[in-house]
């Protein structure tokens, strides 16, 4: 008996502990939940728990996008439906970097944040994904070691296609990451956070750098870089590139949450995905650059790749993985043009930029099988957007009770607050799993 009653759940003790955020000692609610699969009865019999089943992995569909747009307003009527695979496909998750979605000027990198022009292409994006709803079949639910089904899903209590949801949008000066989830997965997202890293004039402004933002899915926390790294094509200009991309991972810096010990660097993620215009060059002269581009002689201009001759001599990026490239490169074009800068003579004062691969997305971490890695034609800006798509193996949420969880969490700590002023997000929370276990609880 006395065992029985140490190993139940003591609410009151545990919601006082929560709520007045006391340290964790032997008497806190901690005890209330051994984390070892043994307990010590009165009479110091050894009692074995039950093994949790090893649950299958979930796989999901993460489409991933890198977009330098050359601080060009997006004009109304710009239709992204093949850039974001729209018309046969509906991704489950959407991560698309931006770059210079306003000119690197000193005003725009000094003053503030034109936000409009995030809202504009936020719009643009959401009427994109959610107008491939509609002729959308059911979905089906995925099963374990199945590719997911990635169809949007009717809910329970409503007629209507549930949208896809911005859960992470954040600019710093030209740099934009915005993350879009399916409206039936965004109650599987938690520990959403933002981390930005200026590199660039005087080493800390946010003209170059990274906007990193990370979340969990289920049980397994992914991390997204989007970059914009060091400009130039002279010699040893890599090495800028170099230090910016150290620069970035070693200032990147997470919450840990309360009691959760949770991973504070990028690295320290499960899954992790770097893209951006990385601005690496091919080292080779400009005029035997663009005569192997036009004779679509890839092998050769990959072997002088700037990024993965610094990644195989360990100066960058050793241990990420990356696509086959089977296409063009994405830089330096004439907007609105099909033809490379320079090509076309009597561009009097302006700098020479030979053809490269400066828009890249890397990978790194267990579970990524890469489906596609190509480029879409877009003549918008001087650089052509890079896109990949990822089938992702996910943890499951492991099968404890879910109001334990919820209070163990740091949702909790985030979102009920009774005397420390924080908000509470009611819409959140109703589509958690959790205010359904308390809703039946109190019934």
């Amino acid at each position: 008996m006395a065992h029985n009653q140490r190993d139940e759940v003591n609410w009151p003790r545990l919601v006082a502990n929560k709520l007045f955020k006391r340290p964790m000692s032997n008497n806190s609610f901690v005890a209330d939940f051994p984390s070892c699969d043994k307990v010590i009865s009165d009479d110091q019999q050894i009692v074995k728990r039950p093994q949790e089943r090893k649950r299958d992995p979930l796989t999901y569909k993460i489409f991933a996008s890198t977009w330098n747009v050359g601080g060009i307003v997006p004009p109304d009527d710009l239709n992204l439906e093949d850039w974001l695979d729209t018309r046969n496909n509906s991704h489950d998750i959407y991560v698309l970097g931006f770059q210079e979605i306003v000119p690197l000027s000193a005003k725009n990198i000094l003053g503030p944040e034109k936000s409009k022009i995030t809202m504009k292409w936020n719009s643009l994006i959401r009427a994109t994904l959610n107008k491939s709803l509609s002729n959308s079949p059911k979905e089906q639910e995925p099963k374990g070691g199945e590719r997911q089904k990635v169809h949007p899903v009717k809910d329970a209590t409503s007629s209507f296609v549930q949208d896809f949801q911005c859960i992470i949008s954040k600019q710093m000066v030209g740099i934009l990451v915005s993350v879009w989830v399916r409206g039936d997965l965004c109650r599987y997202i938690r520990r959403t956070s933002i981390s930005c890293v200026g590199c660039g004039i005087m080493g800390c402004l946010g003209n170059k750098g990274a906007v990193s933002v990370r979340f969990w899915l289920h049980e397994t926390s992914f991390c997204f870089v989007g970059c914009h790294l060091a400009s130039g094509g002279k010699e040893r200009d890599e090495g800028y590139r170099n230090s910016d991309t150290l620069e970035i991972l070693s200032r990147t810096t997470f919450p840990q949450g309360h009691f959760l010990n949770l991973p504070q660097k990028i690295l320290d993620h499960d899954r992790v995905v770097l893209l951006g215009d990385l601005n690496y060059r091919i080292s080779l002269p400009e005029s035997r650059t663009r005569s192997l581009v036009q004779q679509k002689e890839w092998k050769t201009l990959l072997e002088n790749d700037q990024l993965r001759g610094e990644a195989s001599s360990g100066r960058a990026l050793e241990e990420w993985k990356e696509g086959t490239i089977t296409f063009s490169p994405t830089y330096k074009y004439f907007p609105n043009s099909d033809t490379y800068y320079d090509c076309i003579q009597g561009q009097k004062g302006k700098k020479l930029r030979a053809p490269a691969w400066c828009d890249r997305i890397l990978w790194t971490g267990k579970g990524f099988k890469q489906i596609y890695y190509d480029r879409w034609e877009s003549k918008l800006s001087d650089h052509r957007p890079v896109r990949a798509l990822f089938s992702v193996d996910v943890d499951p949420l492991r099968n404890l009770n879910s109001l334990r969880s919820f209070f163990l969490s740091e949702r909790y700590d985030q979102k009920i607050v009774i005397s420390h002023g924080e908000v509470f997000a009611m819409d959140e929370y109703k589509r958690s799993a959790s205010y359904a276990d308390l809703t039946n609880l109190q019934r």
